[in-house]
């Protein structure tokens, strides 16, 4: 048999065991990415292998013990004791596996330049049991080229030929942790292929998995760039509205009352709104990773530089806002004063606190000499700079009184904004979450 015959009747077999459930999925990371899309894939039928480095995350999803609030502990627990979803940490049982996903983190070294030895490090655990027939996609955050300047060489060096032999692909995760609305069973897929059959076999899995539609992409680096551009948008919308909020400080005008009169317009205009920084692990990070890929072609991407400037400098602002309102309403100094943090988690209603702005904006507070104590319902401890912080258990009248100041950092729903700007001396409110509030005599918006 020809190569061209043999690759059709490997084309025919995927396509076949696809259709009838037959694939054996892995997924390479256990975080906010690979654990729902693990689920997902196993309530599609498709019996799917977990691997970690971490036996905590391990251990915890074969108890059927769900430590990702977007995936039901219920749900984890049937697939587990069906057989359907296990997890381990020996890589070996990768040779089981016709559909192998890598969701790994993609972070920043301590130069912010793309750390990307988690995805090497896994696309070698493939190739060790790489073989004909095998589908691999990379969903991590990347620059585009990863997939085919970086994936590609590896797994081919078992000899084994991209869309001859096996078939690879990248598809951006879209994941927004905490969003009730989309999640990872209805959110549209992008997916590029190394090649139509590799594009071809890949979405059909997808397909099979997922609610929503599939977007087929001419390529791995058309993907990868999507991501890019779909996180580089809204850091650049951010830090517009983040300049607009610190000079309508300046001129006395309400930005939130600006965003709420100007998003009437029913065409030509997305709402976007001020905060106290960017956070989560791609909108602040993603940038980089793109401007890593430009510099190698000696381009600038001039106005996502700037949008990071502003964005990385409103944790600074803050701390600026919180010195001045203590002064103005108390003549206080910051050193020596007592503030209350409220939310350290990135986001609302979420337990995660990667890249979040309140950990910056606490270690400035803390080096200008203020005392520090934060209460968020999601978040108990944190580390930041070598030093471990411990939130406050409840949020009581008695915690309230003794702070000079309550500064919200993350706006959620769990936390009784009436109750605070009752027993707080002042609020300065980073998000507009006491928005309802009638009584607005303490209360100072960014």
């Amino acid at each position: 048999m020809n190569s061209n015959k043999l690759t059709e009747n490997i084309k025919d077999v995927l396509s076949e065991k696809i259709a009838d459930r037959k694939i054996v999925a892995g997924v390479i990371g256990l975080g906010y990415v690979g654990l729902p899309l693990a689920v997902a894939i196993a309530k599609a039928g498709f019996r799917t292998l977990c691997f970690d480095v971490k036996k905590e995350k391990v251990d915890s999803v074969n108890k059927g013990c769900s430590y990702i609030g977007d995936v039901a502990g219920s749900d984890l627990n049937v697939l587990v004791g069906k057989g359907m979803l296990s997890a381990t940490t020996d890589f070996r049982a990768l040779d089981k596996a016709d559909f192998v996903v890598i969701c790994v983190p993609t972070p920043l070294d301590a130069h912010r330049q793309p750390d990307i030895s988690y995805v090497e490090s896994s696309v070698k655990s493939v190739a060790e049991y790489l073989r004909k027939g095998m589908m691999v996609v990379l969903e991590s955050t990347t620059y585009p080229g990863t997939t085919e300047e970086l994936v590609k060489p590896i797994l081919e060096s078992t000899g084994l030929k991209s869309g001859k032999d096996f078939y690879l692909g990248f598809s951006p995760e879209r994941v927004d942790p905490g969003n009730a609305a989309y999640n990872t069973q209805n959110i549209p897929k992008v997916v590029g292929g190394l090649g139509a059959d590799a594009t071809e076999l890949i979405s059909s899995m997808y397909e099979a998995i997922l609610d929503d539609k599939v977007f087929r992409v001419s390529s791995p680096a058309v993907a990868e760039m999507s991501k890019m551009l779909e996180n580089s948008y809204r850091n650049v919308n951010i830090g517009l509205i983040n300049e607009f909020a610190v000079f309508c400080n300046e001129i006395g005008i309400d930005i939130w009352e600006v965003i709420d009169a100007a998003k009437t317009k029913p065409f030509g205009f997305t709402p976007f709104y001020p905060g106290p920084g960017l956070g989560g692990h791609c909108i602040p990070v993603d940038p980089c990773y793109l401007n890593y890929k430009a510099g190698a072609y000696n381009f600038r991407f001039s106005t996502i530089e700037a949008s990071m400037e502003i964005n990385d400098n409103m944790p600074g602002y803050c701390v600026k806002r919180i010195e001045e309102i203590l002064g103005r309403r108390f003549c206080k100094p910051l050193k020596g004063s007592r503030i209350l943090i409220l939310g350290v988690a990135y986001k609302p209603d979420i337990d995660d606190c990667r890249e979040s702005p309140a950990p910056r904006i606490i270690d400035s507070l803390r080096a200008k000499g203020a005392d520090i104590v934060f209460f968020d319902p999601y978040v108990s401890v944190f580390f930041y700079n070598g030093r471990t912080y411990v939130g406050e258990r409840n949020l009581t009248a008695e915690l309230m009184e003794s702070v000079d100041m309550a500064v919200v950092i993350t706006a959620h729903s769990k936390v009784d904004y009436e109750f605070v700007r009752r027993h707080a001396k002042a609020v300065f409110d980073t998000r507009n979450a006491l928005r309802n509030i009638t009584d607005r005599s303490n209360i100072e918006l960014l």
